[in-house]
């Protein structure tokens, strides 16, 4: 696979590993969540030469279990922090304009005046979404992209979200934000750009211990362990930063989701806001999707202990969300209705706040005692600055030379999965009822760099999201991806 080309795939990682333990990389990246991908486009597309290894998969960690919003910051402004939800507005209007228009699409949401919402959290969710509108403006946002807030009347907030509980309903007030299509995707998308700028991009290579000048690493397909050497070293591993730098102490905050069938909720057409009891500045969203499915999240949990590679969510958590959902709903949703559930941990800097909630969102950009860089906090939103932050400081710690970032007007690559008319079962669904296709996993395979079955379904597609439908699929795509990664050798 030539430099040039945006494909990630078995075939190319060989070669890519192959190379990167011959030659002296500029920039190594660890870490294959958001951040990662995104300073690895950020250096690559300097003109830098980067390698980027991840231990599992890209984006399996933290990236694939947000709640898939390109946010303004709602709220950020309900707690004063002024500069992180500029920075947010900011960031989204490049990722919806000049970035990924392709993968986001603008998004209403509800704050819903029931009688569960109180007065004073009607009020200042109405200030914080004029306040939020304010910042659209001074992000450069047209409102063709994301249309003012505005208050409608019950009829109509009905029928935006059929299942609101009529009693009591006063209406509520409108306001718009991004969403997109997949997190999972954005950051697939990322690397593959990133790959397209000559990036190299290897997946199942963990990291076993970072210096200035490079890594310790180990493949996890064949045990081989290997020295990469690099001119400068970013550690992005978010919630697992610590276990590469002692130096830092992470408090990772678990945010879990569940996923319902959009039609308990009358196939709504927008998202609800529904603030927590007795809170200004806290939130449960209801979020539509576009496979059917409703997202409903999430909640704010200290997750003390060691990092599992994979965090759980706990029936408290699905409990609390379904009973925040139910204030607001006529008819209420119970636990059976509940299809799947998953939860992911946010790389918080441990201030020694008393909650998580309580800690702020800004990343930070830091070096090491070790010579390497360590970026971590923030949010998907502003992965691009927190990319360009990291090479910046990596470049002027190390004494490298290199253009200013490129990636405010770089646009992601696209994805289109061929349809095949010459073999209408590579375009029927694999399994009846599950929107998954042979030549979505072939893509997936091919130009994605999945590499088994869960790579496809947990983090191509979301066909994972929903427990049942993957155990249906999971033989049928094992099939696919083992014929794939045959046919590449």
């Amino acid at each position: 696979m030539t430099s040039g080309s945006p494909d990630l795939n078995a075939a190319r990682r060989a070669v890519d590993l192959d190379r990167a333990a011959d030659e002296t990389t500029d920039v190594l990246v660890v870490g294959g969540g958001i951040t990662g991908a995104g300073v690895a486009l950020d250096a690559a597309s300097r003109g830098l030469a980067v390698t980027l290894i991840e231990a599992h998969d890209l984006a399996f960690g933290t990236s694939r279990f947000s709640s898939k919003l390109v946010h303004g910051g709602l709220r950020y402004l309900a707690t004063g922090d002024v500069a992180t939800a500029r920075e947010s507005a900011v960031e989204r209007h490049l990722l919806m304009t000049n970035i990924a228009p392709h993968l986001i699409r603008p998004l209403g949401q509800l704050l819903p005046f029931t009688p569960g919402v109180t007065a004073r959290q009607r009020g200042t969710g109405t200030v914080g979404m004029a306040l939020g509108d304010l910042l659209r403006m001074r992000a450069g946002t047209s409102r063709r992209t994301l249309p003012a807030p505005r208050p409608v009347s019950a009829r109509t907030a009905r029928a935006l979200v059929p299942a609101l509980a009529t009693r009591g309903l006063r209406g509520g007030m409108l306001s718009f934000d991004g969403q997109l299509v997949d997190d999972a995707r954005l950051v697939a998308t990322v690397a593959r750009t990133a790959a397209a700028h000559g990036a190299r991009v290897l997946t199942r290579v963990r990291a076993l211990a970072l210096r200035a000048d490079g890594a310790s690493v180990e493949d996890a397909l064949t045990g081989s362990r290997v020295e990469l050497r690099a001119r400068a070293v970013i550690n992005a591993t978010g919630a697992w930063s610590g276990t590469l730098d002692d130096g830092i102490t992470i408090r990772p905050s678990r945010g879990t989701h569940i996923v319902l069938d959009a039609r308990d909720l009358g196939d709504p057409s927008t998202a609800l806001t529904i603030p927590h009891e007795r809170s200004i500045s806290r939130f449960v969203f209801a979020l539509p999707q576009h496979d059917g499915r409703m997202i409903v999240g999430l909640t704010d949990e200290d997750a003390p202990g060691p990092v599992p590679e994979v965090a759980a969510p706990t029936e408290p958590e699905i409990g609390f969300l379904l009973d925040t959902l139910n204030r607001v709903l006529g008819e209420p949703v119970t636990r059976d209705r509940v299809l799947g559930a998953f939860a992911g941990l946010r790389p918080l800097v441990d201030t020694g706040a008393d909650s998580t909630a309580d800690i702020s969102r800004r990343h930070l950009v830091t070096a090491s005692a070790g010579g390497f860089v360590d970026v971590l906090g923030g949010k998907l939103t502003t992965y691009r600055r927190m990319a360009e932050d990291a090479v910046d400081l990596a470049l002027a710690l190390r004494g490298l030379p290199a253009r200013a970032s490129r990636t405010a007007t770089l646009r992601l690559v696209d994805r289109t999965v061929p349809r095949s008319d010459a073999d209408p079962a590579a375009s029927a669904p694999l399994v009846d009822g599950v929107a998954l296709t042979r030549a979505g996993v072939e893509y997936a395979v091919r130009v994605e760099g999945a590499m088994s079955a869960a790579d496809v379904l947990d983090r191509r597609t979301r066909v994972g999201l929903v427990d049942a439908e993957r155990a249906r699929v999971l033989s049928f795509v094992d099939l696919v991806v083992a014929e794939t990664l045959a046919a590449l050798d």
